[in-house]
Protein backbone atom coordinates (compact mmCIF):
# COMPACT_ATOMS: atom_id res chain seq x y z
CA UNK A 1 0.00 0.00 0.00
CA UNK A 2 1.06 3.69 -0.87
CA UNK A 3 -0.25 6.90 -0.24
CA UNK A 4 -1.75 7.31 -3.60
CA UNK A 5 -4.33 3.51 -2.48
CA UNK A 6 -5.69 5.73 0.12
CA UNK A 7 -8.68 6.76 -1.89
CA UNK A 8 -9.01 3.23 -2.98
CA UNK A 9 -8.82 1.89 0.33
CA UNK A 10 -11.64 3.92 1.26
CA UNK A 11 -13.95 3.47 -1.17
CA UNK A 12 -13.55 -0.17 -0.44
CA UNK A 13 -14.20 0.12 3.19
CA UNK A 14 -17.28 2.21 2.48
CA UNK A 15 -19.35 -0.67 0.57
CA UNK A 16 -17.19 -3.54 3.50
CA UNK A 17 -17.94 -1.40 6.68
CA UNK A 18 -21.13 0.45 5.86
CA UNK A 19 -21.80 0.41 9.55
CA UNK A 20 -18.46 1.04 11.02
CA UNK A 21 -17.11 4.20 8.96
CA UNK A 22 -13.55 5.35 9.64
CA UNK A 23 -12.06 8.27 8.34
CA UNK A 24 -8.95 8.50 5.30
CA UNK A 25 -6.52 9.53 8.17
CA UNK A 26 -6.75 6.60 10.18
CA UNK A 27 -6.17 4.47 7.27
CA UNK A 28 -3.35 7.16 6.30
CA UNK A 29 -1.83 6.87 9.71
CA UNK A 30 -1.68 2.98 9.74
CA UNK A 31 -0.08 3.24 6.79
CA UNK A 32 2.70 5.65 7.99
CA UNK A 33 3.24 3.81 11.11
CA UNK A 34 3.22 0.26 9.47
CA UNK A 35 3.61 -0.05 6.19
CA UNK A 36 5.37 -3.32 6.10
CA UNK A 37 1.76 -4.72 7.13
CA UNK A 38 -0.30 -2.31 4.70
CA UNK A 39 -1.43 -4.10 1.71
CA UNK A 40 -3.92 -3.41 -1.39
CA UNK A 41 -5.01 -5.93 -4.21
CA UNK A 42 -4.55 -4.59 -7.20
CA UNK A 43 -7.39 -5.22 -9.84
CA UNK A 44 -6.39 -3.69 -13.27
CA UNK A 45 -4.30 -0.34 -11.58
CA UNK A 46 -7.89 -0.19 -9.38
CA UNK A 47 -7.38 -1.09 -5.15
CA UNK A 48 -10.22 -4.20 -4.81
CA UNK A 49 -8.96 -4.71 -1.49
CA UNK A 50 -7.03 -4.35 1.88
CA UNK A 51 -5.63 -5.59 4.76
CA UNK A 52 -4.13 -3.27 6.93
CA UNK A 53 -2.53 -4.73 10.46
CA UNK A 54 0.37 -3.21 12.92
CA UNK A 55 2.08 -4.19 16.48
CA UNK A 56 -0.63 -3.55 18.99
CA UNK A 57 -0.99 -5.15 22.50
CA UNK A 58 -2.50 -8.37 23.03
CA UNK A 59 -6.10 -7.76 24.33
CA UNK A 60 -6.05 -3.70 23.81
CA UNK A 61 -8.54 -3.14 21.01
CA UNK A 62 -8.56 0.44 19.55
CA UNK A 63 -11.77 2.66 19.17
CA UNK A 64 -12.96 2.97 15.74
CA UNK A 65 -12.30 5.93 13.76
CA UNK A 66 -9.48 7.00 16.24
CA UNK A 67 -5.73 8.04 15.59
CA UNK A 68 -3.71 6.03 17.67
CA UNK A 69 -0.53 8.46 18.14
CA UNK A 70 1.90 5.66 17.57
CA UNK A 71 2.75 2.27 18.25
CA UNK A 72 3.98 0.29 21.17
CA UNK A 73 7.61 -1.01 21.26
CA UNK A 74 6.61 -4.39 22.28
CA UNK A 75 6.03 -6.24 18.72
CA UNK A 76 5.10 -9.69 20.14
CA UNK A 77 1.39 -9.40 19.10
CA UNK A 78 -0.24 -7.71 16.34
CA UNK A 79 -3.65 -6.15 15.58
CA UNK A 80 -5.83 -7.09 12.08
CA UNK A 81 -7.04 -3.64 11.59
CA UNK A 82 -8.73 -4.68 8.49
CA UNK A 83 -9.20 -6.54 5.80
CA UNK A 84 -11.82 -5.77 3.00
CA UNK A 85 -12.40 -6.84 -0.49
CA UNK A 86 -14.85 -5.84 -3.11
CA UNK A 87 -17.98 -7.37 -3.84
CA UNK A 88 -16.31 -8.34 -7.74
CA UNK A 89 -13.79 -10.31 -6.11
CA UNK A 90 -14.87 -11.75 -2.75
CA UNK A 91 -14.61 -15.40 -3.25
CA UNK A 92 -11.40 -16.19 -5.15
CA UNK A 93 -9.30 -16.99 -2.20
CA UNK A 94 -7.52 -13.26 -2.06
CA UNK A 95 -9.02 -13.25 1.91
CA UNK A 96 -6.74 -16.15 2.74
CA UNK A 97 -3.58 -14.99 0.12
CA UNK A 98 -3.47 -12.08 2.50
CA UNK A 99 -3.60 -13.62 5.71
CA UNK A 100 -1.23 -16.27 4.50
CA UNK A 101 1.07 -13.22 3.69
CA UNK A 102 0.71 -11.69 7.01
CA UNK A 103 1.41 -14.30 9.10
CA UNK A 104 4.84 -14.97 7.18
CA UNK A 105 5.34 -11.30 8.23
CA UNK A 106 4.14 -11.63 11.63
CA UNK A 107 6.72 -14.64 12.04
CA UNK A 108 9.97 -12.42 10.48
CA UNK A 109 8.86 -9.86 13.08
CA UNK A 110 8.84 -11.97 15.92
CA UNK A 111 5.16 -11.58 16.62
CA UNK A 112 3.65 -14.66 18.57
CA UNK A 113 -0.45 -13.39 17.96
CA UNK A 114 -2.55 -11.96 15.63
CA UNK A 115 -5.84 -10.17 17.18
CA UNK A 116 -8.74 -8.80 15.25
CA UNK A 117 -12.41 -8.06 15.82
CA UNK A 118 -14.96 -9.68 14.06
CA UNK A 119 -18.01 -7.39 12.87
CA UNK A 120 -21.14 -8.25 10.46
CA UNK A 121 -21.81 -11.19 11.41
CA UNK A 122 -17.88 -12.63 10.25
CA UNK A 123 -16.78 -14.92 13.49
CA UNK A 124 -17.18 -17.84 10.99
CA UNK A 125 -15.23 -16.78 8.09
CA UNK A 126 -12.22 -15.80 10.52
CA UNK A 127 -12.51 -19.21 12.39
CA UNK A 128 -12.06 -20.58 8.41
CA UNK A 129 -8.88 -18.45 8.61
CA UNK A 130 -7.72 -20.16 11.76
CA UNK A 131 -8.92 -17.42 14.54
CA UNK A 132 -10.45 -18.17 17.56
CA UNK A 133 -13.15 -16.09 19.26
CA UNK A 134 -11.83 -14.66 23.13
CA UNK A 135 -12.67 -12.85 25.86
CA UNK A 136 -12.86 -9.07 24.75
CA UNK A 137 -11.50 -6.77 27.66
CA UNK A 138 -14.92 -5.38 29.45
CA UNK A 139 -16.69 -2.23 27.41
CA UNK A 140 -13.70 -2.52 24.72
CA UNK A 141 -15.88 -3.85 21.71
CA UNK A 142 -19.04 -1.25 22.75
CA UNK A 143 -18.13 0.72 19.33
CA UNK A 144 -18.11 -2.52 16.98
CA UNK A 145 -21.39 -3.44 17.45
CA UNK A 146 -23.32 -6.33 19.65
CA UNK A 147 -22.65 -8.95 17.48
CA UNK A 148 -18.81 -8.42 17.76
CA UNK A 149 -16.39 -11.05 18.45
CA UNK A 150 -12.60 -10.65 19.96
CA UNK A 151 -10.97 -13.23 18.04
CA UNK A 152 -7.13 -14.15 18.14
CA UNK A 153 -4.55 -16.40 16.09
CA UNK A 154 -1.51 -18.15 16.87
CA UNK A 155 1.48 -17.64 14.97
CA UNK A 156 3.07 -20.89 13.32
CA UNK A 157 6.61 -21.37 14.61
CA UNK A 158 6.41 -18.40 17.09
Amino acid sequence: MTADDLDGVVAVAAVAFPEHPEGRACFAERLALCPQLCFVLDDDGAVAGYLIAYPWPQGAIPPLDTLLGGLPEDRTALYLHDLALSPRVRGGGQAAAGIALLLERAQTMGAATISLVSVNGSAGFWERLGFEAVAAPAGKLASYGDAARYMRREVPGS
